[in-house]
């Protein structure tokens, strides 16, 4: 997701959609649904760009951990259900205008598979992609340009899910997308092949891969293929490609390499590639972007700026970043949201890093420190769905947590921690995580408990308060207010910079000029003068 302020990639959501408002994602899980273990979904669809209804059908296959006489799936009430089939068979069913469907079935325990035939207008974003619908648009040329977004909104504007961020389909998903000829349908995955019948053509997509409800999307437009060959730090093959407008194909290969070097960086510090079996994928869309799996949504209008000196692209490096944090390692409730939102935009400054050295980060990250809110807390609880979790300081104070974490714990303990919650199996793909997961994860790396200064930054909208305090000539006490446990903190003396461990009890510091605590800000903090 993005968010544009000075340092961010990012625009706050507004979340109004045409047709189809205060839908929201996540929550408390419906009982009916937590028996569910969703395995597969095949989205098969005719899209009539003229019309702008779509028609067709959603295969789901689940697991069930007990009998059920009922089966409860998430779906916007403004498309019509024609027929509901469990294993095959007819099932009659309600289609509620609180946006579930509820099949009536003695299904379980064991595989079920649900078939839901429907068709409609479905919504249409007023304001993609900070809205959820579709958005029907047209290229310069007057070629019809397709696109959905729906991260707040969920899956079930579209299709129907089980519309909750812990459980992804552990199997992957088939698109099976039906399009006016000469149009290309783009989705997740690797394309399977292409069929044309009359005066319309079908394109089969596939990921092997577990994927969220809202990265399972699709775009349509009068696309041209530009593509190339990435070697992954393990050395594997990985196809670039990138689904441009026909009236952009020449922007096209410089984007690619634009895409090569941020995927370069973000490899050092994160791991391989994510989704190597399949692709790098990137698709030009008529709204701004979107972190969709193996095939960011890039509107960003091939807007430049220079870092080290190279062409450099805000959105494009933000939302290839969440191939890992928010694709790979996802938040098993809305309420963990910084995870993917704060530590993707870390990375953003570790790109900054890479490319100008050390000052030009602690430069952007001591502007993050100025733009924070610190009005609410970053995690507010348990239990969130996507409206309530989201607010612009999971974007910032969550990428600042990670460079004050890092200042903390130093760089060569913090560093690979930071690649392991990126890549062990217990953090990723089929597995889900929480604040108390990164937390457990840091702490252990670091010998000791780091759950004060997650509690503090994450779970208050306070800052670290710090008060300095002059007992006589050129003699201060330093001491922490509001935090308990033991620090680094720089301070600025007469005598140069010097390093001092704090915790419960004050330290001394002689200057015949005042200190300046952290002057290179490490830490959000209040500087109290006595």
């Amino acid at each position: 997701m993005l968010r544009k302020i000075t340092f961010l990639s990012l625009v706050l959501l507004t979340h109004i959609l045409a047709n189809a408002q205060n839908l929201k994602s996540g929550g408390a899980l419906k009982p009916e649904q937590a028996i569910m273990d969703i395995r597969h979904y095949t989205i098969a669809l005719d899209v009539d760009p003229v019309e702008k209804r779509i028609a067709g059908y959603t295969e789901i296959d689940l697991i069930l951990s007990q009998q059920t006489g009922v089966l409860l799936f998430d779906f916007w009430h403004g498309l019509t259900v024609s027929e509901t089939l469990v294993n095959g068979k007819k099932q009659p069913f309600q289609h509620s205008e609180d946006d579930v469907i509820k099949i009536t079935s003695n299904a379980g325990p064991g595989k079920v598979k649900v078939k839901v035939i429907y068709a409609g207008k479905p919504g249409i974003a007023e304001r993609a992609p900070w809205t959820g619908g579709f958005q029907f648009d047209k290229d310069s040329k007057g070629n019809p340009w397709i696109a959905i977004t729906c991260q707040s909104e969920g899956g079930k504007i579209f299709f129907p899910c089980k519309d909750h961020p812990s459980d992804e389909p552990n199997e992957g998903a088939d698109l099976i997308l039906t399009v006016p000829k000469g149009l290309t349908a783009v989705g997740p995955g690797l394309l399977v092949k292409t069929s044309s019948k009359k005066d319309k053509t079908t394109f089969f997509w596939k990921t092997k891969y577990t994927i969220s409800n809202y990265c399972l999307v699709f775009n349509i437009g009068k696309y041209q293929k530009v593509s190339k060959s990435y070697t992954t730090v393990s050395g594997r093959k990985v196809p670039m490609e990138y689904y441009v407008l026909e009236e952009n194909s020449g922007k096209g290969m410089h984007e690619l390499d634009m895409l090569e070097r941020t995927c370069q960086i973000l490899e050092k510090y994160f791991g391989e590639y994510p989704w190597a079996n399949e692709r790098i994928g990137l698709c030009e869309t008529p709204h701004l972007g979107m972190e969709h799996q193996t095939n960011i949504a890039y509107g960003n209008k091939y807007r430049y700026t220079q870092v080290g000196g190279q062409d450099f692209d805000w959105l494009l490096t933000h939302e290839f970043g969440h191939e890992w944090w928010a694709n790979k390692v996802t938040n098993r409730d809305w309420a963990h949201m910084w995870i993917q939102e704060g530590i993707c935009s870390f990375g953003d400054a570790l790109y900054v890093r890479d490319m100008e050295g050390e000052e030009s980060y602690l430069k952007r990250m001591a502007s993050v420190a100025l733009q924070t809110g610190n009005k609410i807390p970053i995690v507010q609880g348990e239990v969130i769905d996507s409206d309530k979790a989201y607010h612009g300081d999971i974007y910032g104070k969550g990428a600042f947590f990670m460079h004050t974490l890092r200042f903390v714990m130093g760089d060569e303990i913090f560093f690979p921690t930071l690649k392991q919650l990126a890549t062990a199996p217990q953090y990723t793909y089929d597995n889900t995580v929480t604040t108390d997961d990164v937390e457990a994860l840091f702490s252990k790396a670091y010998g000791k408990s780091l759950k004060p200064l997650f509690d503090l930054f994450l779970r208050t909208p306070d800052k670290l308060e710090v008060s300095l305090k002059q007992t006589k000539l050129n003699t201060y006490i330093i001491r922490l207010q509001n935090l308990d446990m033991e620090i680094p903190l720089d301070v600025m003396t007469s005598d140069g910079l010097k390093r001092i461990t704090i915790g419960k009890n004050p330290q001394e510091i002689i200057s015949t000029t005042l200190p300046v605590v952290d002057p290179k800000v490490y830490y959000l903090k209040k500087v109290i003068i006595e």
